[in-house]
């Protein structure tokens, strides 16, 4: 039987068919989840998708942090279950508090699109075990809403911790502190990012690489890494 990902869509979602897509495309079945139910259906990890949810009202993820099916979804995370958050998904994590800190307008006040590199600061979680530490990688970027912030004791027990998950490597597209791109809660089954590794899973689509233009897959190893994490805990 395959391992069966959630993906989440709210109104204003953008990529929760992409998202579906590189779940398919790493073996697993995707399944579509309605962000008003209840019902998780089974699944055995859940990615949040990037997009406007709500329409980015009051702030970006706010209102669908506090949707039904998160009730689910952050009784879930406690569990164990592995959950991603990508862009807006990010957003919403750190409006749920399965991540610490948050998320503000870009430094430059700007919407802003790239390749972006990253350097993985932990290797260790479910989303980002088929990495190496300190490993680069290009993830494409697109956001206006992606400068993370946090009090200094938080960014001190996130660094001392190993939580940075990325990190911004070359420039700092949006003014986040520290440099961080992405973060995993203790337990390592929680990740949110900005950039979007739904968009680098396949050659002719993804980023450009000194092989060749748009062959970056680098966004491959998130959904490889969820299912050695979920076979992991079978």
């Amino acid at each position: 039987m395959a391992t069966r990902i959630g993906v989440v869509t709210f109104p204003g979602s953008l990529d929760d068919r992409d998202a579906q897509r590189a779940v398919r495309h790493v073996g697993a079945e995707p399944v579509a989840l309605w962000h008003a139910d209840h019902d998780l259906q089974g699944v055995d990890a859940i990615v949040l998708p990037g997009g406007f949810s709500y329409g980015d009202y009051l702030r970006p993820g706010a209102i669908a942090a506090l949707a039904p099916i998160m009730t689910e979804i952050v009784e879930a995370a406690g569990k164990g279950m592995p959950v991603l958050g990508i862009c807006n998904g990010f957003q919403m994590l750190v409006e749920a508090h399965l991540l610490p800190g948050g998320l503000i307008r870009n430094a430059h006040q700007q919407f802003i699109r790239r390749d972006q590199r990253l350097v993985v600061e932990n290797a260790s979680t479910a989303w980002t075990n088929s990495f190496e530490q300190g490993q680069e990688i290009t993830i494409p970027l697109k956001n206006g809403d992606g400068g993370y912030i946090a009090s200094d004791e938080t960014l001190k027990q996130l660094e001392g911790d190993g939580l940075v998950a990325f990190r911004y490597a070359g420039i700092n597209p949006n003014g986040s502190l520290n440099d961080i791109a992405g973060l995993t809660n203790a337990a390592g089954n929680v990740v949110g990012l900005m950039p979007h590794p739904e968009h680098a899973i396949e050659e002719g689509f993804g980023p450009n690489t000194p092989a060749a233009m748009r062959s970056g897959v680098d966004g491959l190893a998130f959904f490889e890494s969820a299912l050695s994490a979920i076979s992991a805990r079978v």
